[in-house]
């Protein structure tokens, strides 16, 4: 598959790349986020998830796991995996019900869900460059295909 790499020069940019990813997206579709600790991972999440159509706030899911938000026809979860020790503990919580049609699925650090999660359509990668963030997207499959080229 291909990918695009962007430029974030700071938090505003990082919260419009992810209003512009948003526009692009529809259920069902898997999203893995990865890049280091105060990468933007959770801002960019904030920004697909208030794009779609949510007023409130946006917080990290980093002790409950998940954030779900409902919308009309739709659902978006919001996980973070950052404190899973063990991807096992995710059976446990029914990971697997998440993962379904009518979902999005937007995954921090899915490396520690590894085994228990679906292939993701489309990844996004953060990473920093000098003061600045650097965004890698790949798509994963057709639909992360589809989305990378209405992102072109």
């Amino acid at each position: 598959m291909t990918s695009i790499v962007k430029n974030l020069e700071n938090e505003q940019a990082t919260v419009a790349m992810g209003q512009f990813v948003a526009q692009g997206i529809t259920p069902p579709l898997t999203i893995f986020l990865t890049g280091d600790l105060g990468a933007g991972k959770t801002t960019l999440s904030r920004g697909i998830i208030q794009s779609l159509g949510h007023n409130g706030a946006v917080k990290s899911p980093t002790y409950t796991l998940v954030e779900p938000y409902e919308f009309n026809g739709f659902d978006v979860y919001h996980f973070d995996l950052y404190r899973v020790a063990d991807p096992e503990e995710l059976e446990f919580m029914g990971i697997r019900d998440y993962f379904n049609s009518t979902s999005i699925c937007l995954v921090e650090w899915p490396e520690h869900g590894q085994g228990m999660l679906p292939a993701a359509d489309i990844h996004l990668h953060l990473r920093y460059k000098d003061n600045q963030r650097e965004i890698e997207i790949n798509a994963l499959s057709a639909s992360g295909q589809a989305l990378l080229t209405k992102l072109k």
